[in-house]
């Protein structure tokens, strides 16, 4: 049987790949990547760039080239059958790593590469390479005794699977809770879209009236405008308790024990390379110097956000009170309520705005946008090999010249993962003399078109989709050649959101806002009546959502620090002191948030979420540069694109960004953008 994994393919061979395919792919990759480095490192006398880590990159693209599809799939058109076949592969992904990670030949090979008279002629990217590599080899133990070394492999080969546990309990957990609605009198206040969507999914399973899921297109306007306040509570209960012990699904999909072991053995990992917590770990290939820096950095935007924040609750539970006779403010009627305070002050709502954002014109809208800031064109392809009809397919071009491409899937379905996100595809580098271009994936969950209506836009998501397609051209406009630092590849995790939280600043501009909106019925542009509403709008309890973010990364860094210490009591207690220190609102006591926050238990973000506000920082101080020379000032553009975007990881990130700005980042930028009055 011939395996598509195993053929070499521009681009993945989506509609050829079966289940049975992946594991033996797989399998026989990681051992072809496994003997060929270990023959390498046995033969070789005089190593350069050329006769070693060039042949060793493109033997690992091979890998790379075949797990990505897999990985990819796992998450956007999930089956039981291959959910078993993609966590089948990684343990023997972490095998790999770890193996060559503590191969002690290997490392001695880069030594000698860093230490060779030719290092000092090799290119800034080689040379970050390298360096990176031999920082790496010291985090993955290659100092260890032999047991030692034993003991680390075995704790990333099950870390490894404990967080694709942890993932597929939230999603099991999701998709596990629907809510029929047979009458509409129980969902007043939901907008037409809202209803029409949850009526196709009633239909789809052949039920009366309604079907809401736990899904965002779906759970948000239930929770935004629905007046029915116990449906609001019970869609609320059964969000946050998703995967824990509590709840409608109580101990179902249980993540307690998930995220105990999740945990003690990342402590002990941390522990075995000599650092005294997890977080010292994890900001060792960081911009951030030191967990205080980090701990200072976090509790100082709390301060300065915490006596606003605490005043915008207040508004809002007199508002409750006197406007909405409320005896009360829940936690399932905050976001309710703040809808109804906001259209109150600011006469605007999502929904209001949805006409003027259909899919189509703010995808061409944005592509525009990113003509106009860094000279690229995208064009849209039909001859493309796809997984899911919905999934289109675009070339990227600069002077005319195809420089990469990218699948755009936009619309929420059945057995995808919830959320938006970026992945790497296809990573920029030199393969047998030939330049491999760079492809991305852009997945999103936004309501697709129903009926004869286009898939209309909430304002709120046309911010993601700037956000995710940030992280794209991070990845495709870099002019890296060197895989492990083309890219995204190689950049610091605390600056790898600067690119995507800057491009959102153009869907809160005039200028940016007439690109990519108009009435998807009449083709006018958006009013500037409504303009100046959104945008007097946008800074609406924005202390409350600095205060929010703000709780997540300091329950996330300090639980990493204060683990297994003497004074540690839990990861609630954790949770619970944050809370009292940062947040305005009361939390209902089987609120189990953690139990989904799969950013830190299941994605790349221990120790780690604070890096958002970090990123945020960086972008907002970029973006004031253009805010000094214009908006659509191509000069700047050209910076941003030279500096930033096409270096990739070769460089260091807070040299970057120096070069861009001038000077180090600031937070007065980010501050005033939130209108929070330090």
């Amino acid at each position: 049987m011939s395996n598509p994994l195993l053929e070499d393919h521009v681009l993945p061979p989506f509609s050829s790949i079966k289940t049975e395919h992946i594991v033996p792919a797989i399998e026989k990759l990681i051992n072809d990547n496994r003997e060929f480095v270990l023959q390498k490192v046995k033969d070789i006398k005089s190593p350069t760039w050329e006769n070693f880590i060039q042949p060793i990159d493109e033997v690992s693209n091979k890998l790379s080239k075949a797990f990505s599809p897999v990985g990819h799939m796992n998450s956007v058109v999930n089956s039981p059958e291959l959910r078993k076949a993609y966590e089948k592969c990684l343990p023997m992904l972490s095998e790999l790593s770890t193996e060559l990670g503590q191969n002690k030949d290997l490392y001695e090979v880069y030594l000698k590469l860093s230490e060779s008279p030719d290092f000092a002629n090799y290119s800034k990217a080689q040379k970050k390479t390298i360096q990176d590599g031999l920082r790496d080899f010291k985090l993955s133990g290659i100092a260890l005794p032999e047991e030692k070394q034993k003991r680390y492999g075995e704790l990333k080969k099950r870390l490894s699977e404990l967080s694709s546990k942890f993932s597929n309990n939230v999603l099991d957990a999701t998709m596990a809770w629907t809510k029929n609605v047979i009458s509409e009198d129980d969902l007043k206040g939901l907008p037409e879209s809202a209803l029409e969507g949850a009526k196709a999914a009633a239909k789809e399973k052949e039920l009366e009236g309604y079907l809401f899921t736990l899904d965002y297109p779906s759970f948000f306007p239930i929770m935004t405008y629905c007046e029915n306040r116990e449906l609001r509570q019970e869609v609320y209960t059964a969000y946050c308790t998703r995967a824990s012990e509590q709840g409608p699904n109580a101990g179902e999909f249980d993540n307690t024990e998930v995220m105990e072991e999740i945990l003690k053995l990342k402590l002990e990992l941390a522990k075995l390379l000599d650092f005294n917590c997890y977080s010292e770990l994890s900001i060792a290939t960081k911009m951030a110097s030191s967990t205080d820096e980090v701990l200072g950095f976090l509790n100082d935007l709390a301060n300065k956000s915490i006596a606003q924040g605490k005043s915008e609750y207040e508004e809002l539970k007199k508002y409750a009170k006197e406007e909405l006779e409320m005896d009360s403010l829940e936690a399932w009627d905050s976001g309710f309520v703040s809808e109804k305070l906001r259209q109150h002050k600011f006469a605007i709502s999502q929904e209001e705005l949805r006409p003027y954002f259909a899919a189509d014109r703010v995808v061409s809208g944005m592509f525009e946008i990113v003509n106009k800031l860094f000279g690229i064109t995208v064009e849209q392809t039909t001859d493309f090999d796809t997984y899911h009809e919905e999934v289109r397919f675009y070339h990227v071009k600069k002077d005319g010249k195809h420089i990469a491409s990218f699948y755009l899937d936009l619309f929420a379905r059945a057995h995808k993962r919830g959320g938006a996100w970026m992945d790497d595809c296809r990573a920029r580098m030199i393969v047998d003399g030939e330049l491999q271009l760079p492809v991305a994936y852009l997945t999103c969950n936004f309501t697709g078109p129903v009926g004869d209506k286009p898939a209309l836009l909430t304002h709120n998501e046309v911010t993601t989709l700037f956000h995710e397609f940030g992280h794209g051209i991070h990845h495709m406009l870099t002019k890296i050649d060197v895989v492990s630092v083309s890219g995204i590849n190689g950049v610091a995790w605390d600056a790898v959101e600067l690119p995507s939280q800057f491009l959102e600043n153009w869907v809160w501009e005039k200028e940016g806002l007439d690109i990519i909106a108009e009435h998807f019925e009449t083709g006018e542009k958006i009013p500037q009546e409504m303009i100046d509403k959104l945008l007097a709008a946008k800074n609406f309890n924005s202390a409350t959502a600095m205060l929010r973010q703000l709780q997540f990364g300091l329950f996330d860094f300090k639980l990493h620090t204060e683990y297994g210490t003497e004074g540690y009591k839990g990861i609630q207690a954790i949770l619970d002191d944050v809370r009292s220190k940062v947040s305005v609102a009361e939390t209902p006591e089987f609120n189990r948030f953690q139990h989904g926050f799969s950013h830190i238990f299941a994605g790349g973000y221990s120790a780690g979420y604070y890096s958002y506000k970090w990123a945020e920082v960086l972008s907002a101080d970029a973006f004031s540069k253009f805010e000094e020379n214009g908006i659509f000032d191509s000069k700047t553009g050209q910076e941003f694109l030279e500096n930033i975007l096409q270096k990739g990881g070769s460089e260091d990130a807070a040299d970057l960004f120096k070069a861009f700005r001038g000077r180090a980042p600031e937070v007065d930028a980010l501050l005033r953008h939130s209108g929070i009055g330090a």
